[in-house]
């Protein structure tokens, strides 16, 4: 289950100690070129209505998942990893579930109570949201810092710059191992089947066929 909290924490992470929780005061002041660089990721984060793509999902010990990503907003999400892992995590705008299709179980959360509105919500402002606490540069590369605690930054956004796209993510747990997500092929803008969002009884198939 440490693997299903780690994409529930950024997009994604109701399971890991101190998610779900109010973010601590932020003391630190942004610089203007801060501020310049986190408005440009609000407005990208707020160009995307709907998306699709792949991920792949690099675990603390070097294991390996894949998998497809479906999103549309407001509160909508799909990871659907594929075989053979049985994994399955949907939000439907209220409530995110993760389901096991090899045990037959499907937990629920509150959406409310996940930080998935970093990327799910009308409105995106990370200048003013107490959970971004730093912004690195590197050639090509926007890293946005983020934590879930009043641990030290336990998130990391990655975009392409200047031509902003997001690359990928990394969360630490508060055993200190990390996970890397990947994105790839990203397709923003697409029109997506309704029954993606839906999570089916795990006596029937979980897959659910896409809509061109």
């Amino acid at each position: 289950m440490r693997r299903l909290a780690v994409l529930l924490v950024v997009f994604a992470a109701v399971l890991l100690g101190g998610a779900g929780q109010a973010p601590p005061p932020r003391l630190l002041q942004f610089s203007d070129l801060d501020k310049a660089d986190l408005d440009r990721v609000s407005a990208y984060l707020n160009s995307i209505r709907s998306l699709r793509g792949d991920f792949t999902q690099i675990g603390p010990n070097g294991e390996l998942d894949q998998g497809r990503i479906y999103l549309e907003k407001p509160g909508l999400l799909r990871f659907e990893y594929k075989p053979p892992s049985p994994i399955l995590i949907v939000s439907d705008g209220r409530t995110v579930s993760v389901a096991n299709s090899k045990l037959k179980t499907v937990d629920r959360y509150p959406l409310s109570s996940t930080p998935l509105d970093l990327i799910l919500d009308d409105e995106i402002d990370l200048r003013r949201n107490s959970a971004i606490v730093g912004v690195q540069r590197e050639p090509g590369t926007l890293v946005v810092l983020a934590r879930t605690s009043r641990r030290k930054p336990n998130i990391s956004l990655t975009f392409s710059d200047p031509e902003l796209e997001l690359r990928q993510w990394t969360v630490i747990d508060d055993q200190g191992l990390s996970t890397t997500v990947v994105l790839s092929n990203l397709e923003p803008g697409v029109a997506l089947n309704d029954t993606l969002f839906v999570m089916r009884d795990m006596r029937k198939p979980v897959g659910v066929k896409e809509r061109d």
